[in-house]
This record gives C-alpha cells, structure tokens and sequence, in this order.
C-alpha cells in the first residue's frame, strides 16, 4: 500500500478526492447516488455498532433505534461542509472530529458502495482507485474557494447547464441557496458566515463559472487531475 505523504489532524478541513478505477463509472442510476447518500449519512458517525449492509436488513423498529443512538450521541467522525457526486467521481470539503476521521470515514463508505455494486452487477475486484486525494485547507479565503470548485463540478464537466445547476441533485449546492436539497447532514454555518449570507455565497458561486471551466482545461491546477 502507498503511504499517504499528509498527515490527517483532527481539527483541521480537507478537501477529498477519488474516481473510479481506469475512471470508471462509479454511478450508473439514481438508486445508486442514493445509496452512496445513505452510506455518507451512515459513517460519518464514529461508532456504527453494525455495517451498513447489515443495517439495512434489520426490521424497521431496529433500524429506528440504531439511528437515534447514534444521533443522540452526535460521536461524529467528520463534519461534512460540502460535497458532490459526479457520474465517476466524488468530492468532499471535510473537518476530520475524530483521530483517523476522514480515512475511516471513507473507508467505511467507499467498501459499503463497492460491495453493493459488485453485487448488484456481478463484478469482482478493486471499484475505487486506492488511494484518496486530500488537500488540508490553510485558510477560510480557500475554504470558501474550494467549496465553490466542488459545488461547480456539474457545470465544469457539462452535466448540467449554468441555469440549470441548483437543480443538480447530487451535490450539496442546495442546503447553501435553500433550492432543492434535503441533506441535512451537511453544516454549511462556517461558509454561509465568511460569505456573507445564502444570496452572497450563490452570487459568489455564479461569478466564476466560465473561470472555473478554463482552469479544469489545465491538468497541474486541478485536484481531479492530479
């Protein structure tokens, strides 16, 4: 296994990246999107007492208790500030809460995904490329920019048009403008404050879209490429 040249402190924010492997599709229906939802939901709690998998096959009533354990304990292992799935990759803007956080955070949620699609399309071997990207953020200025990169991927890969991005539904864009969303997981208190409000940081998005597709055009500044 390669070893991971950054070290992840509890404490700080990391913007995380991974594709596919060979680029793969990682999703290929909505039913898939909403289980990686699920999954997110599911680990970023510290101490889920069974796997997602098994989870799921309890009786509701079992199920009812699980969740309200683990939200009446709110044992995070990271706060999730922002994300977005794309059809063969993800992003996420991460505080890490606990000591290893992050990597058991995507641990959990990448081998929950993986298992359930190779199941369900009679696949074998390895789904994601095996190691994620992690970039720490040093200052609010590129929290807030960072945030705007992740939220602006549907637009910079063509998946939606410009006007149609709030309608994105697999991204946490929403929770920050009040347009469709429904991830109440998502704690966007810490930008919405630097940006000044719901209708500043969505002016602030909008601003640098053109920007944005010509810097994805070049390899060596984007985290995607790297």
């Amino acid at each position: 296994m390669p070893q991971r040249k950054i070290i992840l402190t509890s404490g700080e924010i990391y913007h995380v990246f991974n594709r596919g492997v060979n680029r793969m599709p990682i999703f290929s229906t909505p039913n898939d999107f909403m289980r990686f939802i699920d999954l997110i939901m599911y680990y970023r709690y510290a101490n889920t007492p069974v796997s997602f998998s098994n989870f799921k096959k309890r009786k509701v009533e079992q199920k009812e208790q699980i969740m309200q354990m683990l939200e009446k304990g709110n044992d995070l292992c990271v706060e999730i500030l922002a994300f977005c799935l794309m059809d063969n990759h993800y992003h996420f803007l991460l505080k890490q809460i606990t000591e290893q956080g992050v990597s058991s955070f995507i641990s959990n949620m990448q081998n929950g995904y993986a298992k359930f699609y190779n199941m369900k399309n009679n696949r074998s071997g390895p789904f994601f490329q095996p190691m994620f990207k992690v970039v720490r953020i040093e200052t609010d200025e590129q929290m807030l920019h960072v945030s705007r990169y992740i939220h602006l991927n549907p637009v910079t890969n063509y998946v939606v048009s410009v006007r149609n991005l709030s309608k994105y539904p697999w991204f946490s864009f929403g929770c920050y403008t009040d347009d469709l969303s429904g991830f109440e997981f998502v704690r966007t208190s810490r930008i919405l404050d630097m940006a000044g409000g719901k209708e500043k940081y969505k002016n602030f998005v909008y601003d640098q879209i053109d920007y944005q597709r010509e810097i994805s055009k070049i390899r060596h500044l984007t985290l995607d490429q790297k």
